[in-house]
């Protein structure tokens, strides 16, 4: 159980690497796939710096926490995502619901949970 919920951590952070590279690297389109769009250089370095930095710093978190196989590192990939999905709910309720915001969503509450279980029981 602990190797398989260690690999789940580390696949998660990995992905997230990764669209922290996009985020970097080609920030316009990484950004379109998730619905936002620059309109100048302080739009783009606010896509690099904020966004990049949050996949950043949970994968990053989340590549530590599996491969060290440490519960503790997962507290901030935890509260990061946490509050990635209080965002969307809050955008719900303020906004509505549209389909588009289900995928998200949904990915959101596995990785809570993932991470979570991680943090709860990989020791820390």
């Amino acid at each position: 159980m602990t190797m398989v919920l260690r690999a789940l951590v580390g696949v998660a952070g990995l992905l997230g690497v990764l669209i922290a590279s996009l985020m970097w690297m080609a920030p316009e389109e990484a950004a379109a796939q998730l619905g936002v769009a620059a309109t100048g250089p302080l739009g783009l370095a606010s896509i690099r710096a904020d966004m990049g930095g949050f996949f950043g710093a949970g994968g990053a978190f989340a590549l530590a926490a599996s491969f060290k196989g440490s519960g503790s590192l997962l507290l901030a990939p935890v509260v990061l995502v946490g509050l990635a999905l209080a965002g969307r709910l809050v955008a719900v309720a303020v906004n509505g619901f549209v389909s588009e915001m289900g995928p998200p969503m949904v990915i959101e509450v596995v990785l809570c949970l993932v991470f979570a279980a991680g943090w709860r029981l990989l020791p820390r």
